[in-house]
């Protein structure tokens, strides 16, 4: 058996960290392109902290939403969970004189709650999750602007922007360490515990699932417990980080969230998953926006990148798993059929638009203080 092992070819045996080789591939891109481009500035001390800084308020939503896309489900709701429950926490802050200490921990409880909120409403009362979690996401961020009446929540206790921003001196920020911890908690949750067992399973074939006596819906439910409460914990991230907070903040975490969980090799599918590659994902989206902002170019510009990475990152994915299914004898035996070729093609046309995007970036950014 070991001598058969140590003669399986090179691709087979790479073919279980495909999902981690993905994004680290296009992360090395991008090292190398903003090297040549912008090196001053990108690879500035401070210019890395805020990339970290950036990945790290993501990481406990990807972590969370990697087992609920792992179940074919999805959650449009997480930003508007993290504004609801950051206004929350800063009422009973500011209005009600709740120690930080208990605050926080309310806020994420509260979130859980409404995440157990959106577990019931899809499995009591069959809802699709995606409009069962769109039309809570409306309901939330109606409370939050209700609750809110317009106003900015801010300056608020050391405890909670150290969490948001602070730094332990000649060591990473904390909000890295956080968001470092969720996401070590949520690999050996996915790898070591029935909870990650349970979930691949449901989400390779539901109903064997239920016939083997795994209790899908209430298995669905917890993982959308658990996406809540840490959406909560983003939102006291956030509050922390920008030592304020108010109806209308974080409106694209669902987006950004979902894309680096697909991005890092989790299926849209249901029944793969990688919490290395949702770390790798949100590392990836931090960077690649970071590069278009130092490479001054426009927000909407951003948009347009980040959606070339994701419809190719989903191409491949969906294309490497229908290889499974047909039993293609592996992903690069794949390539070299005739839907192999297409799918290169077209993988190699949308990195080439994103380049030239960056490039097209780097020749028009100016002098950012123009003297005259």
């Amino acid at each position: 058996m070991t001598t058969a092992t140590a003669k399986a070819p090179l691709t087979e045996r790479l073919e279980p960290y495909i999902a981690i080789i993905g994004p680290m591939v296009m992360i090395l891109a991008i090292l190398v392109f903003m090297g040549i481009a912008e090196p001053a500035r990108y690879f500035r001390a401070t210019n890395l902290n805020l990339i970290l800084l950036d990945a790290a308020l993501y990481m406990p939503m990807a972590m969370a939403m990697t087992f609920v896309i792992t179940l074919r489900g999805i959650d449009l709701s997480i930003g508007s969970i993290a504004a609801l429950s950051g206004i929350l926490m800063a009422f009973l802050i500011k209005q009600y004189g709740f120690s930080v200490y208990v605050a926080v921990p309310i806020a994420i409880m509260l979130g859980a709650l409404m995440g157990l909120l959106n577990g019931l409403i899809i499995t009591r009362f069959n809802v699709p999750d995606l409009i069962g979690t769109l039309a809570m996401d409306l309901v939330y961020r109606g409370f939050a602007l209700v609750l809110a009446k317009g106003l900015v929540l801010a300056r608020f206790p050391e405890f909670l922007t150290e969490m948001g921003r602070g730094q332990i001196p000649g060591f990473v920020p904390i909000p890295v360490l956080i968001g470092i911890a969720t996401m070590i908690a949520g690999y050996v949750l996915l790898t070591r515990t029935y909870f990650g067992r349970y979930t691949i399973a449901i989400g390779s074939n539901p109903e064997a699932a239920e016939l083997t006596g795994i209790a899908v819906n209430r298995h669905k439910v917890y993982a959308y417990v658990l996406c809540g409460a840490c959406a909560a914990l983003a939102g006291v991230m956030l509050t922390g980080k920008l030592n304020a907070i108010q109806a209308t903040s974080a409106p694209y975490f669902n987006l950004h969230v979902i894309a680096a969980v697909v991005v890092g090799g989790t299926s849209l599918f249901g029944g793969r998953a990688s919490m290395l590659g949702s770390f790798a994902g949100v590392l990836l989206l931090s960077m690649m926006i970071n590069a278009l902002v130092t490479l001054r170019i426009e927000f909407f510009w951003q948009s347009v990148a980040s959606g070339v990475v994701i419809v190719s990152s989903v191409a491949l994915y969906a294309w490497m798993q229908k290889k499974d299914r047909d039993g293609a004898g592996g992903w690069l035996s794949g390539l070299r059929t005739p839907d192999g070729q297409k799918m290169l093609r077209f993988s190699a046309a949308l990195l080439g638009i994103l380049i030239a995007l960056l490039a097209l970036g780097a020749m028009l950014a100016g002098d950012p203080n123009p003297s005259g």
